[in-house]
C-alpha cells in the first residue's frame, strides 16, 4: 500500500509583506485636518507640520539608523509613506504662512474679529 505524497508547490510561498503604507492615509488625513482647522487659527497647521515632521524623522530612523530599535522591526513603514508624510508636514507648514500672509486666520483664535 502506497501513500500519496502531498503536491509539492509550484512557487514558493510568498513572503508576508514587509513594507507598510498604513502610515499614508493617515498623514493625508492630519492634512485636510490642518487645513479645516487652520482657518481657526495658524497654530493649528504649524503644530500638525511639526507632529507630521517629527513623526517622518522617526520612521526614517527605523529605516537608516542601526542604533534605532525599529531598525529591527520585521515590517517597516515604506519609502512613500515616509516622503507622503513629509510632503503633508511641508503643506501644512505652508498653509500656516499662507493663511497668516492672506489675513485668511489669525496667529491667536479671536484676536481680531472677522466681520471687519
Amino acid at each position: 500500500m502506497s501513500r500519496n505524497a502531498p503536491p509539492r508547490p509550484l512557487e514558493p510561498p510568498a513572503d508576508p509583506a514587509r513594507r507598510s503604507h498604513a502610515a499614508a492615509p493617515l498623514a493625508v488625513a492630519v492634512l485636510f485636518l490642518g487645513l479645516l482647522l487652520g482657518t481657526v487659527t495658524v497654530l493649528v497647521p504649524a503644530l500638525l507640520g511639526l507632529f507630521l515632521f517629527s513623526s517622518g524623522l522617526s520612521f526614517l530612523s527605523t529605516r537608516l539608523n542601526p542604533f534605532s530599535i525599529g531598525f529591527y522591526l520585521t515590517k517597516k513603514p515604506s519609502w512613500t509613506a515616509i516622503g507622503i508624510i513629509f510632503l503633508s508636514g511641508l503643506l501644512l507648514w505652508l498653509v500656516a504662512y499662507t493663511y497668516f500672509v492672506r489675513g485668511i486666520a489669525p496667529l491667536i483664535p479671536g484676536a481680531f474679529p472677522h466681520f471687519l
